[in-house]
C-alpha cells in the first residue's frame, strides 16, 4: 500500500524546526496554520478575488473579514487564549500584513489531495506546504533588514506550533496519493496540532440534498451516511497521527476530536444556550434548514421570477450554523472552550493548560 499523502506531507514539515519536544506547553512564539474554510482568515478572497458579502463578519469585525462566518473562527479564539494576534493570510498582501507571530496558509474549499480542474480552490494542502517553504526561505533572506518587526525570527520556525484543519472537502480517498518522499520532514517542525473533521451529516447543505428521505436521518436530523464517512476518515487520521508519533518520537502531536465536540454541541444545543441546532442563520427558505444552494449568504438572486435574498438572522447567538456550511462565532466560541478543556485531545492536556483558569471567552 502506498504511503498516505497527508502523512508524508506532515512528516516532511515535522523537520522544519526544532529539537526534542517533551510536552505541550502552549507557549508558542508563532503559529503556522494549514487548512480549509474552517480556519481561512482571508486566503480564498485574496487569492481568487472572490467577494464575501455582508452579513458575513457582522458580529465581531462589523464587515466581511475574509472568514466564512459572522465573526471569529475557532483558530481566532485559540490564538486569543495563547495571547497571540489574529493570523494574516499568506495570500493577502493588502493592508500591511504582519507575520511576526505566524502566518495562515489555509484557504477555503481546499483539499488534501491535489486540486483538479473542477476544484474551487487550487491551493491544496501540498500547495500550502510549498507556500510555507517559500515563505520561510524569503523570511530568512530578509531578516536583518528594515522589515524585521513584521517577520518571524528564525528560531520561531523551530519553536512555533504547526496547526492542521483540512479534509472536510475530500473525505473519500483523502490520504492516498503519489509519495512526496518525506520532503517536509527534512525541514524541521516538531509541534503539531491536528483537528479531525466534524459531523458533515449535520450541515444543512448536506441535509438539504441527502436528507429528503427521513430514513436516511439520525435522531438529530443529520444524514447518517455522511457522519459515518466522517468517522471513518477520522479513524484513519487518528491512526496516521499515532503512527506518525511512533515513528518520529522527537515530535509532539496533539490530536483534537472536533467531531465529538461539534456533535456534542448539536446534540445538546439548548444546554449551550442555542435555540437552533441544524438551521442556518444566514440563508433562504425558512425552517427547518433555511438553506438553498442557489442563494449564498448575503446574495440576492432571481428564483422563479422573484428576487430573493439570503439574509442573516436577528440573533446569531441562537444558531449553531451560520450559512449552511460553516459555524457561527457563538458556536466557534463553544467549540474552542471544549478544545481547551483538554478532554477531547489525544493525549489529554488539561493538566498542562496554563490559561485554563483565566479563559478569555
Amino acid at each position: 500500500m502506498r504511503t498516505p499523502f497527508f502523512f508524508l506531507l506532515i512528516s516532511a514539515l515535522i523537520s522544519l524546526c526544532c529539537p526534542l519536544i517533551l510536552a505541550v506547553d502552549f507557549n508558542y512564539p508563532a503559529i503556522f496554520n494549514f487548512g480549509d474554510s474552517n480556519s481561512d482568515t482571508g486566503g480564498l478572497i485574496a487569492g481568487l478575488g472572490e467577494r464575501l458579502d455582508p452579513p458575513n463578519g457582522q458580529t465581531f469585525f462589523k464587515k466581511p473579514s475574509g472568514r466564512f462566518c459572522d465573526g471569529r473562527l475557532i483558530i481566532d479564539f485559540l490564538l486569543n487564549e495563547m495571547n497571540l494576534p489574529f493570523l494574516n493570510s499568506y495570500l493577502d498582501s493588502v493592508g500591511s500584513p504582519n507575520f511576526r507571530r505566524g502566518c495562515n496558509f489555509a484557504v477555503a474549499a481546499s483539499t488534501i489531495l491535489p486540486a483538479t480542474a473542477s476544484s474551487i480552490s487550487p491551493f491544496s494542502f501540498g500547495i500550502q506546504v510549498a507556500q510555507f517553504f517559500r515563505f520561510k526561505a524569503r523570511v530568512l533572506e530578509l531578516l536583518g533588514g528594515k522589515i524585521d518587526r513584521i517577520l518571524p525570527r528564525e528560531d520561531y520556525f523551530k519553536q512555533g506550533l504547526y496547526m492542521f484543519d483540512i479534509g472536510q472537502n475530500d473525505l473519500a480517498g483523502a490520504f492516498y496519493s503519489k509519495s512526496e518522499d518525506q520532503k517536509l520532514y527534512d525541514q524541521g517542525a516538531r509541534r503539531f496540532w491536528i483537528h479531525n473533521t466534524g459531523p458533515l451529516g449535520c450541515l444543512p447543505q448536506n441535509i438539504a440534498v441527502f436528507g429528503k428521505d427521513p430514513s436516511k436521518l439520525d435522531e438529530l436530523g443529520c444524514v447518517s451516511s455522511h457522519n459515518r464517512a466522517s468517522k471513518l476518515f477520522n479513524l484513519q487520521l487518528h491512526a496516521l497521527s499515532s503512527k506518525f508519533q511512533g515513528q518520529f518520537t522527537d515530535a509532539n502531536v496533539t490530536f483534537i476530536d472536533i467531531f465529538s465536540i461539534k456533535y456534542e454541541l448539536i446534540s445538546n444545543f439548548s444546554r449551550y444556550g442555542f435555540e437552533h441546532s441544524i438551521t442556518a442563520c444566514c440563508g433562504y427558505g425558512g425552517p427547518p434548514l433555511n438553506y438553498d444552494s442557489r442563494v449564498a449568504c448575503g446574495q440576492t438572486k432571481s428564483l422563479n421570477g422573484s428576487s430573493v435574498t439570503a439574509k442573516g438572522c436577528d440573533d446569531t447567538t441562537e444558531y449553531i450554523n451560520w450559512d449552511g456550511i460553516h459555524y457561527t462565532e457563538a458556536a466557534n466560541l463553544q467549540v474552542s472552550s471544549l478544545i481547551v478543556s483538554g478532554r477531547y485531545a489525544d493525549p489529554p492536556f488539561s493538566d498542562r493548560m496554563p490559561f485554563l483558569l483565566k479563559l478569555k471567552f
